[in-house]
Formats: structure tokens, C-alpha cells, sequence
């Protein structure tokens, strides 16, 4: 990338609303601005001041194309820390394209996905952790994933690694330190000073990690399966969860051929659900299909959401399920729970540690199930403002982090030297360093950047 360019895009929506916004930004970001942009007081853009606007008309060839609002910003307080303007006209693809257009034939140059955050951090402005959270922020489908998201933009997830690193580094500064100038009359470092180090580090990066699968429930959802005989009441469950009539209800067996998805959210945890077609032996050719595609979804899903019938019997495929579930994270649910008891509740508590009962057609019981959600995917003891890890590339960090810090206790309780101390606690700064961004390679840098969308 050319940090001299100054670079231009679309940065609102694509398709009709209020206003349309084309950022600028660059050293000659105001000076372009002036030559597509009259202000109505005339007034140059170039001679305004940082976090000032201007109403005026957007001019391209000598023809208005509209009236709009400039907006400037300047180095180093703007979002990319460098100077910015950006235009705001009517919202609309022709109107921001056209603006768009004159920006470009007037010196700019098309910006590159996430090329104003890449600059952002670039320029200082941010680390890598709090720029992963801007596209988090945007593709946040519900409260929990917002906030957790907005806490890592603010520094949260960067302040709990720069605890652990600065201690790492002030442990491997004394090391080094009395290693080599033994003559000096520095203080002597002990066992008992590395081993508190690590064990606190250790502490901290498994806390971290374990907020990663729970993260992911939040942002990504879960891979959830609705299992159980015919006519137990999966397809009412799905809609009770969609909260809109999703399956097909009927109370002929087989309703349900294929797999029906949705995306829902139970609480603050996004479930990617399906509802399968019910469990039994079958000569119906397209509903066997159904069935074993039902099976082989069981077999891989993240959540099995496991029906069963209140008012009959357990029968063989209820305890084939019943197997089944005991090799995936499962929640037994009881259903029709307003007609008598027939079900052998203690057998199916037998095999499954979380059991709900509702009456899905009736609505009842859907809290309790939210919250037995929330307990299987951990999301009750996610606490999103302390800062979480998002994403693959952070978890893969802390892992090694981790790992070396415990090479570093093992060391020491094996009697091994303090220079393999040393080389161990380097190699676990080095993996803090790299998810920040302190120091990384421009491979990761572009791997990060690569899923923004253009105008961010």
C-alpha cells in the first residue's frame, strides 16, 4: 500500500436511506474536497479547522450534482489519524456513485477493503485486536455481540493481554539482566518470583481462552439440531423459537421430509437450528432421505435439542436419540407437557444431565430453555465488557502463549536453567506481541484486514 495516496469510497450502505457518505482521507484530503465541494459561505475546507462542518453544494464538471455537508477532520484526531473529510449528500447508489466519481477525477484514489481501519492501526490509532472488533461491531446480530464487540473496540481485550505481557517482560528483563551483568548489583531472581509470573499469566490466558467457544456462541451462533420420534413436537418447537411459523404442523407422521433452517436467537446465544425429520423406520422413499440426513446432522451439530414426547412411552428410536446424544453437548427436552405424564422422566434423566419441560404449543417454558442454552454454551458466565477473544487468530495466540508460559513452570520445577526459562517467556511475548500487533508480519496484517468491506 501507498501511504502517500489519498484514498476515497463509499462508507455508508449500499442502496437508498437518509444520506450516503464518501470518506476522504489523506494528506490531500481537504484539498480535494475543495475542488468537488462550494461551500455556501465560501469558505475553503482546506482553511477550516478539525471537527468542523460546512453546508454547501457538490459540483462535478460545473454541473451541481447535489447540496450536502462536509465534514473535517484533522491528523492526528480523525479515525484513520489522518486528515479526513467526508461528504454526506443524499442517500442513494446513483447520487453517492456520482459523488463518489467526482472525489476520484478530482485526485483520490479508490480505497482498498478495510483500508481506512488498516490505516487506523497503521497510524497508531489503533491495535489489531480493537480493529478485528470494528468488523465484530458491524456484523453484530444481537446485544451481547454488540457489547462484546464495543468492549473490545475500547481497549478491553488489549488491556488484559498488556497486563500479562508487561509482567512477562518485566520477568524476562530481570533474567537477562542478571544473567549478564552479574557483577551489577541487581537483586537475585528466585523460583518463587518466576513461578508467581507464570502462574498468574497462566491464570489469565486460560480465562481468556475459555471466553473463546462462548464468544463464538454469541457472534457465529451454534450449529443446532432439533431431534426426536414423529409428532413429538420438533416443528413446533422450531417455530416457538422462531417465533414465527417456520415448519409445517400437522398431525400426520412425516410432515417433516427435509431439513428446515433458521437462524434464531435464544437469549444472548444465536442458534443456526434445524428442524430434522422424525426418527423411524420408513418405506417412504423421500422421507427415509429425510431421515438419514437427520441422523448425519445429529452426529456433527454443536446442540442437540433432543424432544421428546410427555404423554408416551419412551420407544427404541427415543432411546437410540438417547444414545446419541450422550456424544454431543444435548438438552432433553419434554414436550406437551400440559397432557398427562406417560414418559419415564428418571430413564431419560439418566442419560441426559440438562432436562427441560415445555409445552411448545402453548408457548410454555421457552425462558427455562433459553437459559439451559445459555448454560451448554457458556454464554451465563460470559461477562462481555471484560473483553473476550473473537476470533481464530486471537485464540490461536493466547494457545501458544499459554503453552510456552507452562514450559516456562515446567522448566523451572524440572531444574532446568534460567535460560530456558528465558527462551520460553520470549517465545510467549512474541505471541502477545503478534495478536496486538506490536509486532507481526504484513501477511497477518493483510489476513486481518482481507474481510473488511470497502468505505471501512
Amino acid at each position: 500500500m501507498n501511504d502517500n495516496r489519498t484514498i476515497a469510497a463509499i462508507s455508508t450502505a449500499q442502496g437508498e436511506g437518509g444520506i450516503g457518505v464518501i470518506r476522504i482521507s489523506g494528506t490531500e484530503a481537504a484539498a480535494i474536497a475543495d475542488r468537488v465541494f462550494q461551500n455556501i459561505h465560501h469558505r475553503k475546507l482546506a482553511d477550516m479547522s478539525g471537527y468542523t462542518a460546512a453546508y454547501g453544494n457538490i459540483i462535478s464538471n460545473g454541473e451541481k450534482l447535489d447540496e450536502g455537508v462536509a465534514l473535517v477532520f484533522r491528523a492526528p484526531h480523525s479515525y484513520t489519524g489522518e486528515d479526513v473529510v467526508e461528504l454526506s449528500c443524499h442517500g442513494g447508489v446513483y447520487i453517492t456513485q456520482q459523488v463518489l466519481r467526482a472525489v476520484l477525477e478530482a485526485g483520490a484514489s479508490p480505497a482498498q477493503a478495510g483500508e481506512f481501519t488498516k490505516r487506523a492501526f497503521l497510524n497508531g490509532k489503533i491495535d489489531l485486536t480493537e480493529a478485528e472488533a470494528v468488523i465484530d461491531i458491524i456484523s453484530a446480530k444481537n446485544r451481547c455481540a454488540a457489547r462484546a464487540a464495543l468492549s473490545v473496540r475500547e481497549g478491553a481485550l488489549r488491556r488484559r493481554i498488556t497486563k500479562v505481557k508487561d509482567d512477562l517482560l518485566t520477568l524476562a528483563a530481570h533474567l537477562s539482566a542478571w544473567a549478564d551483568y552479574p557483577e551489577e548489583d541487581i537483586a537475585e531472581v528466585t523460583d518463587e518470583m518466576i513461578l508467581d509470573t507464570c502462574t498468574a499469566a497462566e491464570q489469565e490466558l486460560s480465562a481468556l481462552l475459555a471466553t473463546y467457544d462462548s464468544g463464538q456462541a454469541v457472534k457465529q451462533g451454534i450449529d443446532t439440531v432439533i431431534a426426536g420420534r414423529p409428532n413429538v413436537g420438533k416443528s413446533t418447537l422450531m417455530n416457538l423459537l422462531s417465533g414465527y411459523e417456520k415448519s409445517i404442523v400437522t398431525a400426520i407422521p412425516g410432515t417433516t421430509r427435509d431439513v428446515v433452517e433458521d437462524i434464531v436467537a435464544a437469549g444472548d446465544v444465536m442458534l443456526r437450528l434445524s428442524d430434522t425429520a422424525g426418527l423411524r423406520d420408513t418405506d417412504d422413499a423421500v422421507e427415509k432421505i429425510g431421515v438419514d440426513r437427520a441422523k448425519q446432522r445429529l452426529a456433527q451439530c454443536g446442540l442437540l435439542l433432543a424432544v421428546f414426547d410427555n404423554s408416551r412411552a419412551l420407544e427404541d428410536f427415543d432411546f437410540h436419540l438417547l444414545d446419541m446424544a450422550k456424544d454431543v453437548p444435548a438438552i432433553a427436552i419434554i414436550n406437551k407437557t400440559d397432557l398427562p405424564n406417560q414418559v419415564d422422566i428418571d430413564k431419560i434423566k439418566s442419560y441426559m444431565q440438562t432436562v427441560v419441560f415445555i409445552s411448545a404449543a402453548k408457548g410454555e417454558g421457552k425462558e427455562e430453555l433459553i437459559r439451559a442454552i445459555a448454560a451448554i454454551a457458556g454464554t451465563d458466565r460470559l461477562n462481555p465488557s471484560e473483553g473476550i477473544l473473537s476470533n481464530e487468530r486471537q485464540r490461536a495466540n493466547v494457545s501458544a502463549a499459554l503453552q510456552a508460559v507452562r514450559e516456562a513452570r515446567t522448566a523451572i520445577e524440572t531444574g532446568l536453567t534460567f535460560d530456558a526459562v528465558t527462551v520460553t517467556l520470549e517465545d510467549a511475548i512474541s505471541e502477545l506481541l503478534e495478536m496486538t500487533g506490536e509486532k507481526t508480519s504484513d501477511e497477518v496484517i493483510d489476513r486481518v484486514f482481507h474481510n473488511f468491506c470497502v468505505g471501512k
